[in-house]
């Protein structure tokens, strides 16, 4: 990808700023806005519709409608090729689409572009799917036929966050629409422009009015309206586990499913036979890639004693090599999404310099960058067990290391929280690593990698880290519902 730089001039177009409900652009009924902020500068980008209960209504009745309608009776076969429609017209669209990320959310443009091209690829999977959901035939006996048929659920709801926001959309609405559900799109409210642009993209190719709405706003006003909404019937969330836990709470009362994905601690083990230099290598994307906003983050390193200081030693060097800067500025780092994003990390390092830990590397705002939610590659060990550090999701570039003698120890560094999304494991001995990874409770292990995996691979959490898988075909089963048809002959 080039690493060339670029300028707002370089995006040709508006920003959008209006809900998107029903096929058309609407503003919010009470006339209400918010801002939208660019964490580089921390300027205003532009003002965005603010969605309440009467915008959820209006984007969910127009859903409902859809569903009766025109989408409903599209084959799979002609939704499948509506959307490899929709992923050409977005891979022709992809800088467009990356520039409007890196505005809202500050990440290097190269990183918007890859992540556009991971959406595309999404689509894609989903697209070739649609006409593949079987149902199956029951043996009842002789006197009787009795078949099983997939049925969308019906209007879904999806919830998505501020760190792939576009990538977030695909993830689940892309399923929804292989199912043949219609979807209502609640963005975060630090990053609406790409989920705006995508429901207007998804009319222009030919998708039926009310099959893809979007509603900016704020959780506690827009979000919590969409999951108690009598006509929703699924829910799709990726966020903090407070929330998640109060969005399972509601989808309860009206007995919704819900898929939640909520976060993690991930350890990635290093082992004293591990190659090291693979392990600190995979070690930067892990822990700093997109800035450190990566619920599957590597932010806990767990090392053998008799490695650590050659494997922090070499990680060191290799984060010293990051450029951080602007988004349009295409270095290796942008900046956290939002002051009270950067507020918080910058809690996290002080309770870590208060607690004894030593800071190896960064620790705070680069000292050429005066503005901007920036925050330096920074390494922290030295840290205990209980240390918040330790034990908190940071959800920044902040990695910290923990020592360990026998696997034993690994084991219970690595299972010790409430979290489990992820666990990796580094060792030469494959056999070693895979006993190992038997024992971690993780909804993901990873062995010698980090991040591996793809739009066919189910990820999700266990503990409180989540419920339920998204991506490959059972990402597709969330948005089915069995319908079982007995005849006697």
């Amino acid at each position: 990808m080039s690493d060339r730089r670029y300028t707002r001039n370089d995006l040709k177009s508006e920003l959008p700023d209006a809900h998107f409900i029903d096929g058309a652009r609407h503003k919010a009924v009470g006339r209400e806005t918010f801002p939208t902020i660019d964490p580089s500068t921390e300027e205003t980008l532009t003002q965005i519709a603010r969605g309440r209960d009467a915008d959820i209504d209006l984007a969910v009745t127009a859903a409902d409608r859809a569903m009766k309608g025109e989408w409903r009776d599209m084959t799979p076969a002609e939704r499948g090729r509506l959307m490899f429609r929709l992923a050409d017209a977005l891979e022709a669209e992809a800088e467009r689409f990356a520039l409007l990320e890196t505005l809202d959310v500050g990440k290097p443009v190269k990183e918007s572009l890859g992540d556009v091209r991971g959406v595309c690829a999404t689509i894609r999977y989903n697209a070739g799917a649609a006409d593949k959901m079987e149902g199956s035939t029951i043996p009842l006996g002789p006197g009787f036929v009795d078949f099983t048929v997939l049925e969308p659920v019906g209007v879904t709801a999806h919830i998505v966050p501020w760190n792939y926001p576009l990538g977030m959309v695909a993830r689940s609405v892309a399923p929804a629409f292989a199912a043949g559900c219609a979807t209502v799109v609640k963005p975060a409210e630090q990053s609406p422009l790409t989920a705006l642009a995508f429901a207007e993209l998804c009319h222009k190719v030919g998708f039926p009015p009310g099959v893809v709405n979007v509603v900016a706003g704020y959780g506690e006003e827009a979000g919590a309206a969409l999951v108690a909404h009598p006509m929703v019937r699924g829910i799709t969330f990726t966020g903090s586990v407070a929330t998640g836990r109060k969005i399972y709470m509601n989808a309860a009362q009206g007995l919704k499913p819900a898929v939640l994905e909520l976060g993690g601690k991930n350890p990635m083990i290093v082992l004293d036979d591990a190659d090291l230099e693979r392990a600190a290598f995979d070690a930067i994307d892990g822990a700093f890639g997109n800035s450190g906003q990566v619920c599957s983050s590597s932010s806990r390193f767990l090392l053998q004693h008799s490695i650590a200081e050659e494997f922090l030693d070499r990680l060191a060097q290799n984060a010293k090599k990051l450029g951080v800067g602007p988004g349009l500025d295409n270095l290796d780092l942008g900046p956290l999404v939002s002051k009270e994003q950067y507020d918080k990390v910058q809690s996290y390092l002080a309770a870590g310099r208060s607690s004894g830990a030593r800071v190896r590397l960064g620790g705070g705002r680069p000292p050429a960058l005066d503005r901007g939610y920036f925050i330096a590659p920074t390494i922290i060990d030295r840290v205990d067990a209980g240390n918040v550090l330790a034990r908190e999701e940071i959800f920044g570039p902040v990695a910290v290391a923990q020592l360990f003698d026998t696997i034993d120890e690994a084991k219970a560094l690595a299972n010790g929280l409430g979290y489990g999304l992820v666990s990796g494991v580094y060792s030469r001995d494959i056999s070693r690593a895979l006993t190992l990874a038997r024992d971690l409770e993780a909804g993901s292990v990873w062995i010698n990698g980090w991040f591996i995996g793809g739009v066919q691979a189910p990820t999700g959490g266990i503990k409180e880290s989540g419920i339920g898988r998204e991506r490959g075909l059972p990402g597709i089963r969330n948005y089915l519902s069995i319908k079982n048809v007995g005849i006697r002959l």
